[in-house]
C-alpha cells in the first residue's frame, strides 16, 4: 500500500510540474500587458474594419498637426523674408487644409472625437515663432517644422503598415504624401539642421549601427545591375516624381 501510495505521489508531482511549465506556454498570448492582449483591449469593431488604439492615436495626431501648422504656416506666408519659406509655408496651409478635410469626415464615421486645439507644446513653438524675426525666424521654422514631420513621418508608417481599417489605411496613405511633400519644401529652404537631426535621432536609439562597414577610400566593385531576367513586357512606370516633387493628387474625401 505504501508503495502504490508513493508511486502515486510521484505520478502527481510530475503532472504539477509539466502543468507548471506548460501553462505560461499556451496562456501568454493572453496575458495582460502583452502586445497581443493590448491590440485587443484597445481595438473596436467598425464597418471599415478594426479600429485600434494605434489608429485613433493617428487621427488625433494628424488634427492637430493640422492645428499649429496651418497657423505656421499663414505666419511664414505672412512675414517670411524670403520666397523659399514663404512656398513652404503656403504648402502647410494647403496640405494641412487637405487633410484637415479628410481626418474630420474619417473620425465622424468611426466615432472618434478629435481636439480643437493644438498641444501645449505646439502653441510653445508657435509663441517661439511669433517672438523670432529675420533669419532666426526662418532657422526656426524650418527646423521646428521638419523636426515635427519627421517624427509624425515614422508613425505614419507604422500605421499604415498595421491598420485593418480601411479609412485609416486612406488617411495614412493621403498623410503620407502630405507629410513627405511639407518635409520636401522645408529642405528646401537651405535652413534645416541635418546635423541637429542625426544627432537628435541618435541620441534617443538603442540598437548598434548595422550595414557594411565605413568606405575604405578604395573604389569599391560595382553590383550588378537589379532586374528580371528574361524578356519581360511591363506597362507601369516608376513611382517617385522628379526630384524635389511630390505627387500629392487624391480624389476629395468623402464627408
Amino acid at each position: 500500500m505504501r508503495r502504490v501510495n508513493g508511486t502515486a505521489l510521484i505520478i502527481a508531482a510530475l503532472v504539477a510540474t509539466l502543468g507548471a511549465i506548460a501553462f505560461p506556454v499556451w496562456s501568454y498570448a493572453d496575458r495582460s500587458g502583452t502586445g497581443q492582449a493590448n491590440l485587443a483591449a484597445g481595438t473596436v469593431a467598425t464597418r471599415w474594419g478594426p479600429l485600434s488604439a494605434a489608429d485613433r492615436d493617428l487621427l488625433v495626431k494628424v488634427r492637430l498637426a493640422g492645428l499649429w501648422e496651418i497657423p505656421a504656416g499663414q505666419q511664414a506666408v505672412e512675414r517670411a523674408p524670403t520666397e523659399a519659406v514663404k512656398e513652404a509655408g503656403d504648402h502647410l496651409i494647403v496640405g494641412h487644409t487637405d487633410l484637415d478635410k479628410r481626418v474630420r469626415a474619417a473620425a465622424a464615421q468611426l466615432g472618434v472625437e478629435l481636439p480643437n486645439q493644438p498641444t501645449e507644446q505646439q502653441r510653445g513653438w508657435l509663441d517661439e515663432l511669433t517672438a523670432a524675426s529675420g533669419e532666426t525666424y526662418q532657422r526656426k521654422f524650418a527646423n521646428l517644422l521638419r523636426a515635427s514631420h519627421g517624427k509624425v513621418f515614422a508613425v505614419i508608417a507604422q500605421v499604415r503598415d498595421s491598420t485593418r481599417n480601411s479609412l485609416v489605411r486612406q488617411l495614412a496613405t493621403d498623410s503620407n504624401q502630405t507629410v513627405l511633400d511639407h518635409i520636401t519644401m522645408l529642405e528646401s529652404t537651405g535652413f534645416v539642421d541635418f546635423d541637429g537631426i542625426a544627432n537628435g535621432a541618435a541620441s534617443t536609439a538603442t540598437a548598434s549601427p548595422t550595414g557594411p562597414p565605413p568606405p575604405s577610400g578604395a573604389t569599391p566593385p560595382q553590383p550588378e545591375p537589379a532586374g528580371p531576367s528574361g524578356d519581360v513586357s511591363t506597362t507601369s512606370r516608376p513611382s517617385p516624381a522628379p526630384p524635389g516633387e511630390v505627387n500629392t493628387g487624391r480624389p476629395e474625401p468623402q464627408m
